[in-house]
């Protein structure tokens, strides 16, 4: 199971995210839905959007320029990057907070790295675009760069909304039960159990009639290796995670061999 120091640990009553971006209203429907817009409301997360272009200096508001050396596609420039980074952090009055890249190149976002961030009080993200930024930015700006894939989407702002929501489910008060991040497939290395609810049969087919007997014991053991079972047949790579000792192991097994 997720290790409950996590949330001991997690001791701020709010967090604070900046979103850099050049496309602003990618925002606007999915942080005022479900989950997000509650914990907004409940003020125990403040997200700020700011647009990149904000911090141009030419009339036409000019982000973006043509690569040194040649090549197609255009980069962002530095100097936008840099000084709405300088303004946001000068405007809340702040010196040091983490500055993550959202960018292909980053290290692989995972359920623990969603973790690892929520651990903080304050946020900025920068979303990249076009063919990427300045190299600058990457070496002496930001403090982390994450990727959310092995594959290219057209801006980070995608990427953004997608750690965003990954940490505010994490923070406490969020989610109606704390038991339902700790359960969620990959907090504790391995997929989640199968989840039934009514009606009792449907079409000829049945929930599970240990979950119908209401022995908590039974129902805990059999939903840990069922969440065992189906990271074994469709992430075997995830099982190292798990922690399964080697009775579990064995049942596991046992299971692949001669499926029910």
């Amino acid at each position: 199971m997720v290790r409950y120091a996590f949330w001991r640990f997690l001791l701020t009553d709010s967090m604070r995210i900046d979103i850099l971006c050049l496309f602003p209203e990618t925002f606007d429907s999915p942080l005022n839905q479900s989950i997000i817009k509650r914990a907004r409301e409940q003020g125990l997360v403040n997200i700020a959007i700011h647009d990149i272009r904000d911090y141009t200096r030419d009339k036409h508001h000019t982000a973006d320029d043509y690569p040194y050396g040649g090549g197609p596609g255009m980069v962002l420039k530095p100097e936008p990057v840099f000084e709405a980074v300088e303004a946001v952090k000068q405007q809340l009055g702040v010196s040091e907070v983490p500055i993550i890249l959202l960018t292909p190149q980053g290290r692989l976002f995972s359920q623990s790295v969603a973790q690892e961030l929520a651990l903080h009080p304050h946020l900025m993200l920068i979303c990249g675009h076009y063919e990427g930024l300045d190299e600058r930015v990457c070496e002496h700006l930001a403090t982390d760069e994450i990727s959310i894939g092995d594959y290219v989407l057209s801006g980070g702002e995608l990427a953004a909304l997608v750690v965003v929501d990954a940490i505010v489910r994490l923070m406490p008060g969020v989610l109606g039960s704390q038991d339902s991040a700790i359960s969620d497939s990959h907090s504790n290395g391995l997929l989640e159990y199968p989840q039934y609810t009514r009606p009792q049969a449907y079409r000829g087919w049945s929930v599970p009639s240990i979950l119908l007997s209401g022995n908590h014991g039974e129902i805990a053991q059999w939903r840990r290796r069922q969440a065992i079972l189906r990271t074994a047949r469709r992430r075997p790579d995830l099982l190292e995670k798990g922690n399964i000792c080697e009775e579990e192991r064995k049942w596991m097994l046992e299971n692949l061999l001669n499926p029910k």
